[in-house]
């Protein structure tokens, strides 16, 4: 039998996770569930946060420049 994922005791022949896998992973599960939840709510806010901000700008400071003179 070749070398790789079969010689593994946290996956089967089929290639998904065996109950050792899943055993050891569940710890973390909370955690890592929490930890995503923070990140997607954190770059959802700077997001908005950030679009909110750009969208008040109204560029009554920036001049325009003149139409170029045109040639005769």
């Amino acid at each position: 039998m070749p070398a790789g994922i079969f010689n593994s005791t946290y996956y089967g022949k089929d290639y998904r996770a065996g109950a050792a896998l899943l055993r050891a992973r569940r710890p973390y599960l909370f955690k890592n569930a929490f930890t995503g939840l923070a990140l997607v709510s954190f770059t959802i806010s700077v997001y908005a946060y950030t679009i909110r901000a750009v969208g008040q700008d109204e560029f009554s400071d920036v001049k325009i420049p003149d139409e170029p003179a045109k040639k005769q």
